[in-house]
Formats: C-alpha cells, structure tokens, sequence
C-alpha cells in the first residue's frame, strides 16, 4: 500500500495489487481495471467539467493568492503569539486553528483543481 502526503494529511492507496496469479490472469485483471479506471475518468470528466466552467488562469491565480494569504495569516498569528511571551489562551488558539484550518483548505482546493487541470477533468479557458 503506497502513501501520499498532503498537506498534512496522509493518504492511502489500497488499489488491489495481484501477487501470485498467473500472468494470463494477472492480464485479465488489469484490463478490467483499466476499464473501471477509464469509466471513473469519463465520469469525473463529464461531471467535473460541467460543475467547474470557466476557470482560467486568472481564476487559479486569485486561488494561488488566497491560498498564500490564509498561509500568511496563520503563521503571522502563531509568531505573534510566540512574541507575547505568555501562554496561550485557549481563544487564541482557536484563533490560530481557524487560521490554518482556512490554508489547509485552501490549499487542499487549490491542489484539487490542479490535479483535476491535469487529468483533463476541467478545460482551461
């Protein structure tokens, strides 16, 4: 099982990955499971590019600088925090996860649409 970091999350693949059959049956398997892949793909394409019309390059750039923004925002506040010398409070901290909740999620959207941009799902305009 492989694993991907991002952002701070990890994810797993856990793509079946036949061992010990023979070749003429490990062929089969993986013509099935090009079929499903190729299915997923016309369907993340179609369903994709019919939600998300009109992203353009400027459009990923202001994602690009929110993204950037809320990755500011949430360090700023954890040095401002450091500097003060005292122990935080458990409303700053709430202050300082909301911060980085918002980066994480908007990197995670950013990523998103990236990967969707590469795999054909959306047309860039």
């Amino acid at each position: 099982m492989s694993t991907k970091m991002t952002s701070g999350v990890r994810r797993h693949s856990d793509h079946f990955e036949p061992q010990d059959a023979d070749p003429q049956e490990q062929r089969r398997l993986r013509g099935q499971l090009e079929q499903i892949d190729y299915a997923a793909y016309v369907a993340n394409k179609e369903v994709i590019g019919q939600a998300l019309t009109g992203v353009d390059a400027a459009s990923l750039q202001k994602l690009a600088v929110m993204t950037a923004a809320a990755r500011a925002k949430w360090v700023a506040e954890s040095l401002r925090l450091a500097q003060s010398g005292s122990a935080a409070t458990p409303d700053q901290i709430a202050r300082l996860t909301g911060a980085r909740t918002a980066f994480d999620e908007l990197a995670e959207a950013y990523e998103a649409l990236r990967r969707m941009i590469e795999r054909g799902y959306v047309a860039l305009r």
